[in-house]
């Protein structure tokens, strides 16, 4: 590793104490005191969790089942105790700020059986992650994972409910939000993570999962009245090619058992992050505490940034001498627009080859690559995993020699172990060649952008694209992931449509799609959504003809030096700002209720500020695409009142100028 990648240690104190008479109880606190974590040790492993006065989790049971009947947890026999206490520095080069803090207490058990679990207390979470040291190979045919709560909380759950050809572990990992009372999932109910659960009293607990190898992904079920469940895609032992174009490996069948993995090896992490306001969430760093460091001994050559996109806009443009389609004119055009409005990126997207053959061109890749690489632009190329798994580095050496910059990889559509591990195998044959990648049609992200900082981007998310074919009240949605989702990491939701709508006169449309809410609110999520790389999705004739609102979107930067939430409340609203150099960038989304916001500048600190705002015009609620543009001089003792409109937003840019 660079020194880029090192963790560097900053007034690190770290303590270890062996518990001389291991106790059927251990109590962990994090580092500031209010978050108390309790392991239970009888005839199984249960675990509890406080913040303050309120239960958050009460007591749960984790184990792993093994295929030859053994379970790790029962009858458990602790050998050791170890305590530590760790605060660091993470330099995170490719995030939404240059460092992370790093401070917990933990606490490992060591039990008899050749296995273990850590535990972990943050300020504002706690983890766990099973451990083993057995010589051979292991089948895993379960693992319990058990989220018990106090009372029959509300939760935010995001459901499978696309079950793709019949297996209810293929799924797209887009939905909107359930919000209902944990009594009401049914037994059959799969929710995806992350998922939000409200435990009262103003605080919020986020489930995750973290640092996902080797392993499927974790969905949550049913476990009983007040309680959520973990289950797991069992091993797909047969599969065919279907679905979509042909282009997904079908699951016909899956094994007894969820994984076939080392015998000694560390299991992903379990995590819940807990809020004591709902703006916390919008700046949470447990997803990068808790992944595997990067394995990149350089990653100087990964290039963030924008992206001028084709498919969402159907390769729809106007006012020009050429039929516009999948040809060299209409992606020529699309790299001088990126050229003229320094984006560092163009994508072709489905249509450049055959679906299921990226060796079978429909137009000279060659040719738009070296046009593309006078006027400084990169290209992206889209591919379906289907087409790219059999032959990674032969594609991977073939298109990187050719100057390609990345994939943009889709309909991956599954998360069970076979696919992790593919996935993983494609990060590292995309470093190996230079190649940066954004994982489309995939579950949500687990750790991957840390381990591989190549891949910058994941959709996981149920995005723009949908605003083509019809869906409802997705300005809501907007306001509900910057709390849930986001806080699993990056979200290739595409933003930047510039026919915007109103409630009421929205309609999909295929070939013109237009957004809902107001033109300002889909400025915003250039600031509020991360994406390190981030698509422009409109067209470039419309982008052209709204100079003005384009000009503000290519100036926000991908990545940033430092990250404030300032004011948000799950489902309702958000505001945040993010700083890069001393240019401060600043977003608020509403949903479809109008509100009043004030917002604070106390985050610009010293000096005086040129200020660039956009704000929905006064018809906005009438003509979405109303906005006002204003220019002023603020400084950080300043209070901006802002008025957003229905499925409203605000963007600013704060230039130092003092």
């Amino acid at each position: 590793m660079n020194k880029k990648n090192l963790t560097f240690l900053c007034l690190t104190f770290t303590v270890f104490t062996s518990l001389a008479q291991p106790s059927k109880q251990n109590q962990l606190k994090s580092p500031d005191g209010a978050i108390n974590l309790t392991v239970t040790n009888q005839n199984t492993i249960s675990w509890s969790v406080n913040s303050g006065s309120t239960e958050i989790i009460t007591p749960s049971e984790i184990s792993i089942i093994l295929s030859d009947g053994t379970v790790l947890g029962k009858d458990p026999k602790i050998v050791s105790a170890k305590t530590l206490t760790v605060n660091e520095i993470i330099n995170t080069p490719i995030y939404k700020k240059k460092q992370v803090e790093d401070n917990y207490n933990q606490l490992t058990l060591n039990f008899k059986g050749n296995y273990g679990i850590i535990f972990r207390a943050y300020n504002d979470g706690v983890a766990y992650r099973f451990f083993t040291m057995r010589k051979d190979s292991m089948t895993i045919i379960n693992e319990e994972a058990n989220f018990n709560f106090k009372q029959d909380d509300k939760a935010f759950l995001p459901f499978v409910n696309d079950y793709r050809n019949h297996d209810k572990f293929t799924t797209s990992f887009e939905a909107h939000y359930g919000h209902m009372n944990l009594s009401e999932l049914t037994p059959d109910s799969l929710a995806f993570l992350p998922v939000l659960v409200d435990v009262g009293e103003q605080k919020k607990a986020v489930i995750l999962e973290a640092d996902l190898q080797d392993y499927p992904g974790m969905y949550l079920t049913s476990g009983g009245r007040q309680g959520l469940q973990g289950t797991f895609a069992k091993y797909p032992t047969e599969e065919t090619t279907g679905g979509y174009h042909n282009i997904n490996y079908v699951v016909n069948n899956r094994a007894n058992y969820i994984a076939k993995t080392a015998g000694t090896r560390s299991f992903p992490w379990r995590v819940v992050v807990i809020s004591n306001d709902d703006k916390q969430l919008a700046d949470n760093d447990m997803m990068q505490r808790l992944a595997e460091p990067s394995r990149l001994k350089d990653d100087s050559w990964i290039k963030p940034g924008k992206v001028a996109w084709d498919w969402w806009n159907d390769w729809n443009l106007s006012h020009v001498n050429f039929k516009a389609g999948v040809n060299i004119p209409t992606y020529k055009y699309y790299i001088d627009f990126a050229a003229a409005n320094k984006l560092e990126y163009v994508i072709l997207d489905e249509g450049w080859s055959a679906d299921n053959d990226l060796s079978d061109f429909k137009i000279d890749v060659q040719q738009i690559v070296d046009y593309a690489r006078q006027k400084n632009v990169g290209i992206i190329l889209w591919s379906s995993w289907y087409a790219l798994h059999n032959n990674i580095d032969g594609i991977f050496g073939k298109f990187s020699k050719m100057g390609v910059k990345g994939f943009k990889i889709d309909f991956i559509d599954r998360d069970d172990q076979k696919m992790v591990n593919s996935l993983y195998q494609i990060a590292q044959k995309a470093a190996d060649n230079h190649l940066i990648v954004d994982f489309h049609g995939m579950y949500k992200p687990s750790g991957l952008q840390r381990t591989y900082p190549n891949v910058i981007n994941f959709e996981g998310v149920k995005g723009l694209e949908n605003m083509k074919w019809g869906t409802t009240d997705q300005p809501i949605y907007d306001v509900t992931i910057p709390f849930i989702r986001m806080v699993s990491g990056p979200m290739d939701y595409t933003p930047g449509g510039m026919r915007n709508a109103t409630k009421d006169s929205y309609r999909p449309v295929n070939s013109n799609p237009m957004t809902q809410g107001t033109r300002c609110h889909q400025l915003a999520m250039y600031t509020i959504f991360e994406a390190p790389l981030q698509m422009l999705a409109d067209n470039p004739a419309i982008y052209q003809r709204e100079q003005e609102c384009t000009d503000y979107i290519a100036a926000v930067p991908t990545t940033f030096d430092e990250t404030k939430a300032l004011d948000g409340k799950v489902g309702e609203y958000v505001c945040i700002a993010r700083r890069k150099g001393t240019t401060w960038y600043a977003g608020a989304m509403t949903n479809w209720d109008q509100r009043n916001l004030t917002i604070d500048l106390s985050f610009l600190r010293n000096g005086s500020y040129r200020a660039i705002f956009f704000e929905d015009g006064i018809n906005a609620n009438k003509d979405a695409t109303d906005y006002k543009k204003t220019v002023t001089t603020v400084t950080a003792n300043d209070k901006l009142s802002i008025s957003l409109a229905s499925g409203g937003g605000w963007a600013a840019r704060f230039e130092k100028i003092k």
